[in-house]
């Protein structure tokens, strides 16, 4: 008697997990980008090329004794569109602060913390917010001036109303991810690689990191990834198995 075998369903399972996979990484690396004011201007912005990422940089503010009060490292990529002198509309600009050639400045307060950095004629300044009732900090203001060589007037933009970068006292907040903070309609600012902390120090270490929602995103694609490869390899050793055993039976004697 011929003896039964059955083929295993190897292929099948890997293009499913393959697929899988496919569909997890997409469905959690696109987000809706922040909804951002209507342009007021018809006239089509020119953008001009992307700069590479910044690079990172750690700026620190300190205490009248000397002991830090607010910590920040990060990239930090500045998206301007102003009115160009040369020519005459308006023109997208993408700029990366520099570390080595940025100045930074601030102060600390019970419930307020500021961070200034200062390169050439650009002044980026970031204003930290503390609810002492909830425990919890985040970025309320982002304001920046300007004045780059091919600009027709001094750029300004500010916005105090912000929800960014939120956290708990004593813990720093994390994003490895870049993630876009948008301030007004012609400026948003890129960050990289940042990690900040604007209150509840203790000594000169950041506190443990809260991770922004990217991260935990990028954190859980490998895990649900391999689940389902560690659930494929129980069903193909499951079918294996079963298949074995009748191949076994057909030869025994009728």
């Amino acid at each position: 008697m011929t003896p039964y075998t059955r083929k295993q369903p190897f292929l099948a399972g890997a293009t499913f997990v393959v697929v899988l996979a496919m569909t997890l990484h997409q469905s959690f690396s696109t987000e809706a980008p922040p909804t951002a004011p209507a342009s007021v201007t018809s006239t089509p912005q020119v953008p001009s090329a992307s700069p590479s990422k910044p690079e990172r940089g750690n700026y620190n503010v300190t205490n009248n004794n000397g002991t830090a009060c607010l910590m920040a490292s990060m990239g930090l990529q500045l998206n301007v569109t102003y009115v160009s002198s040369s020519q005459s509309k308006p023109v997208q600009e993408i700029v990366n602060l520099h570390p080595n050639m940025t100045k930074n400045m601030g102060s600390c307060d019970g419930d307020s913390a500021t961070l200034i950095l200062k390169e050439e004629n650009t002044t980026l300044t970031f204003i930290f917010s503390l609810n002492s009732t909830s425990r919890k900090y985040h970025l309320n203001g982002l304001a920046l001036s300007a004045f780059w060589p091919d600009m027709s007037e001094p750029f300004s933009a500010s916005n105090t109303t912000l929800n960014y970068l939120r956290g708990t006292l004593g813990h720093s907040y994390m994003c490895r991810e870049e993630q876009t903070l948008n301030v007004e309609q012609d400026f948003s600012l890129n960050t990289f690689q940042l990690q900040v902390q604007p209150f509840g120090i203790n000594g000169d270490q950041f506190g443990a990191a809260e991770e922004c929602e990217l991260d935990e995103d990028d954190m859980l694609i490998p895990i649900i990834v391999g689940a389902a490869l560690a659930g494929l390899v129980l069903v193909v050793l499951a079918a294996y198995l079963i298949g074995r055993k009748r191949s076994h039976a057909g030869y025994q004697t009728i």
